[in-house]
């Protein structure tokens, strides 16, 4: 029983010198090679930051809500109509949740890997603008309302002056429809 404890104890300490050895030589390897230290505001740096492409798909969200909201519905006694309409209606829907997503995905990237602490500082409102258009995005997929389309544009203007900003550019806000 001794002999046993013995040996657990001897080796408990050599794994320790071990240990401490290996860490004095990974020291002295990074010494010897240090590392270059490097920056990236990203996964990738690539450097290909613009919120153009969010607006884009926010507009598809804004146009297809006012076509959902304007298309008429055929008599139910006109069968080739209905059919229509029913395309048509599917159609700006599948197109409307699309956008909306691919808005709050493009949103998420632009606050997740952009912006920064500093950016913070400047604009203290930065998380809850970027929240509550990402709740936008999805109030427009769910339902079906001018109000919410026209909020989710004006929070991505928003965001795009902030954006532009930081870069110290002064690029005007347009839509492209």
């Amino acid at each position: 029983m001794l002999k046993k404890a013995l040996n657990t104890n001897l080796s408990s300490i050599l794994c320790e010198i071990l240990m401490t050895m290996l860490k004095k030589v990974a020291a002295t390897i990074k010494n010897w090679f240090p590392a270059q230290e490097v920056h990236a505001h990203c996964d990738g740096p690539c450097g290909v930051y613009d919120p153009a492409s969010t607006r884009i798909a926010a507009e598809a969200v804004f146009s297809m809500t006012k076509k959902i909201i304007e298309l008429e519905v055929p008599p139910s006694s006109d069968k080739k109509a209905t059919i229509a309409y029913n395309n048509t209606l599917s159609r700006y829907i599948a197109i409307k949740e699309e956008q909306a997503q691919l808005a709050k995905k493009e949103l998420l990237i632009l606050w997740t890997d952009y912006f920064k602490p500093v950016h913070l500082e400047q604009y203290p409102n930065l998380h809850d603008t970027f929240w509550k258009a990402a709740k936008l995005c999805s109030a427009c997929k769910v339902e079906v309302s001018m109000e919410h389309a026209n909020e989710l544009m004006d929070a991505i203007q928003e965001i795009h002056q902030m954006f532009w900003a930081t870069k110290n550019r002064d690029i005007s806000w347009y839509k492209a429809s």
